[in-house]
């Protein structure tokens, strides 16, 4: 941890910080973190028989795409600068068992083969392994009734999970990210892709997703509500930091090569935190919620959405996060580009 600092004289009028924040040019020059658009993801939904862009309602300026304009979004994000996306399969089927998340000709996987085809090593493909999505039921497992309550079988659904993940190898996703919360996920998914041949086929496990409130009009986008209950018993408990770092140590010792805090802003204690224990690149998440209050907020006049934007995101990077994964990756990488941004 770091040691606190202890008090100093002061020498004002000597001394006097605001110096160095005189100018925009001086301000640039000490800034003490910086982001640029190869350290955002871009998350994006492909949607399973679509023929054109949908609009989210619940996530104004966010699509879900076909694998069409699918390979139109990557191009774009390419051109700004954006060199990572994660994505979210929308299937035309569901069941019980979520069997869509695992078929080699899913639109995940369909999406992700054309993605490679046509980009290559210039794009980092990650893909989200669940079964939300995918299952009528809409929780991240597989269901089990016992007596007269319904639960969520961990070691059952983790089988699952590494074959959604070997598939998604297979495909030639670069980074597999397990969202679910099931305990021993990582090491399944590691050995299942080991014994495949994926030896490098990273993954970026979800190691502290916390069940926030912050998800719902992610939900909204790609009809992943619970059926029933919800997801307390699997996502942790927002009360809880400690914890966090019993997860995301058991996730490095099962294999984990990233982990990642979601969500983000509401969390910068626990990705501060993580970056004091452990030396392994942190992702942080900036969910929905977050993306659509600014849009909100940005549509009423109350905030300048550009600057909102830009103070979240150091704010991320600030508390020790490497990687952001956010909703704004394509916008603020033109505002960038533009100049309207520092």
């Amino acid at each position: 941890m770091t040691n606190l600092r202890k008090p100093i004289k002061s020498d004002f009028p000597s001394v006097r910080l605001r110096r160095l924040r005189k100018n925009n040019s001086i301000r640039d020059l000490i800034a003490e973190v910086k982001i640029d658009s190869s350290s955002l993801i871009m998350p994006l939904f492909v949607k399973e028989g679509l023929e054109r862009r949908e609009y989210i309602d619940s996530m104004p300026g966010q699509e879900r795409l076909s694998i069409k304009e699918l390979l139109k979004e990557v191009s774009e994000l390419l051109d700004l600068g954006v060199k990572a996306i994660l994505l979210f399969g929308i299937p035309l089927k569901k069941d019980d068992s979520g069997s869509s998340a695992y078929d080699r000709d899913g639109v995940v996987q369909r999406a992700v083969r054309e993605v490679k085809k046509n980009f290559g090593e210039e794009v980092t493909v990650i893909t989200d392994v669940c079964l939300c999505q995918y299952a009528s039921h809409g929780h991240c497992g597989i269901i089990l009734e016992k007596g007269m309550k319904k639960i969520i079988d961990n070691d059952k659904t983790i089988e699952v999970l590494a074959k959604i993940a070997l598939s998604h190898a297979e495909a030639g996703a670069d980074i597999v990210a397990p969202s679910d919360m099931m305990d021993g996920r990582v090491l399944a998914i590691r050995r299942a892709l080991d014994d495949a041949g994926y030896t490098n086929t990273a993954i970026m496990s979800y190691s502290a997703k916390y069940a926030s409130s912050l998800y719902g009009p992610f939900r909204s986008a790609a009809y992943s509500k619970p059926a029933f209950g919800d997801r307390r018993s699997y996502q942790m408990d927002p009360r809880n930091v400690r914890e966090a770092l019993r997860e995301v140590e058991l996730d490095i010792s099962e294999g984990a090569d990233i982990v990642m805090v979601k969500p983000a802003s509401w969390y910068l204690d626990v990705i501060s935190l993580i970056r004091n224990y452990f030396d392994v690149p942190i992702a942080a998440y900036s969910v929905s919620g977050e993306y659509t209050m600014i849009k909100l907020m940005a549509e009423k006049g109350l905030v300048d959405e550009k600057q909102a934007v830009w103070e979240q995101l150091h704010s991320i990077k600030r508390a020790g996060a490497d990687i952001i994964i956010t909703y704004y990756a394509k916008e603020y990488a033109r505002w960038l580009r533009d100049g309207q941004i520092p």
